[in-house]
C-alpha cells in the first residue's frame, strides 16, 4: 500500500535530453555523496547494451554506483534483485515497452517492495517508459488496428496522474485513447522530447524542464 506522508517527489523524464541538471537535483535528494541507484530494467527485458548506455548518462551527472536489479532474461535473479533494491538510495526506473515492464515487476514479485521504498522516502525517478510506469495507468490494445481492444491496465501510481512521453509527433494518440478510457475531466500530461516533470507527493506538479501538453478528457 501507497503511504505518501514520507514520499519524496517522482522526477518523470521523457528522454532524448541532456537532464544533468535535474539528476544532480534528484541524487542530493539521497544525502549520500555517492549515492547507490538500483536501475530496474523490466521494460527491456534487462537489455544490457542499454543498460551501459544509460549507466554512462547518469554517472556524467555525478559520483554515483549504479546496479542493475536482474529481473527479466537468462540472468534474472529475483533474489539478487531484492537485495539491490533494498539498499539502493534511489530508484531508477528505464525504458522500453511499459505494458512488459509492468508484467516484469508483478512476476519478479517486487511491487510490494518499491511501494515500501517509496512510501519510506527513497527518491524514484523514470526515464521515456519508465515514466509512465511510475503513474497511475497506460493503454494496450489486444488488436493494434481495432481501438475497441484497448483497455487501460494499473501502472505503480506513485506519481498520482497519466502520462505520456516523447510522442508529441503522433499528436498523443496513444495518451488521448487512455483519456477516452478514463472519467471525464481526467488530465493527461504529454512529457516532450527532452522535457520532465515533478510530481510532488501532496500532487503538486511542476514542469522543470522542456514543454508539456495538457489534455482533458471531456
Amino acid at each position: 500500500m501507497i503511504d505518501r506522508r514520507r514520499a519524496s517527489p517522482i522526477y518523470l523524464l521523457a528522454g532524448k535530453g541532456s537532464y544533468n541538471k535535474i539528476l544532480k537535483q534528484i541524487y542530493a535528494r539521497a544525502g549520500k555523496d555517492r549515492p547507490g541507484i538500483a536501475y530496474i530494467a523490466t521494460a527491456s527485458e534487462d537489455n544490457r547494451g542499454f543498460f551501459f548506455f544509460i549507466s554512462k548518462i547518469l554517472k556524467l551527472a555525478g559520483p554515483c554506483e549504479i546496479k542493475l536489479a536482474p529481473l527479466a532474461g537468462a540472468k534474472a535473479d529475483p533474489r539478487k534483485a531484492r537485495e539491490i533494491i533494498e539498499s539502493a538510495d534511489l530508484v531508477c526506473i528505464s525504458g522500453g515497452d511499459v505494458e512488459l515492464g509492468m508484467k516484469g515487476l508483478a512476476h519478479g514479485g517486487i511491487i510490494g517492495l518499491l511501494e515500501k521504498k517509496y512510501s519510506a522516502g527513497t527518491p524514484f525517478f523514470g526515464l521515456s517508459a519508465g515514466a509512465i510506469m511510475l503513474c497511475r495507468q497506460w493503454v494496450a490494445w489486444s488488436d493494434s488496428e481495432d481501438d475497441s481492444t484497448a483497455r487501460y491496465f494499473d501502472c505503480l501510481g506513485f506519481a498520482d496522474l497519466i502520462c505520456d512521453v516523447h510522442d508529441e509527433s503522433c499528436d498523443w494518440e496513444d495518451l488521448r485513447m487512455l483519456l477516452k478510457l478514463s472519467p471525464a475531466d481526467t488530465v493527461g500530461y504529454g512529457i516532450r522530447t527532452g522535457g520532465a516533470l515533478r510530481v510532488d507527493p501532496d500532487g503538486a506538479i511542476e514542469i522543470i524542464s522542456g514543454k508539456v501538453d495538457r489534455i482533458v478528457q471531456k
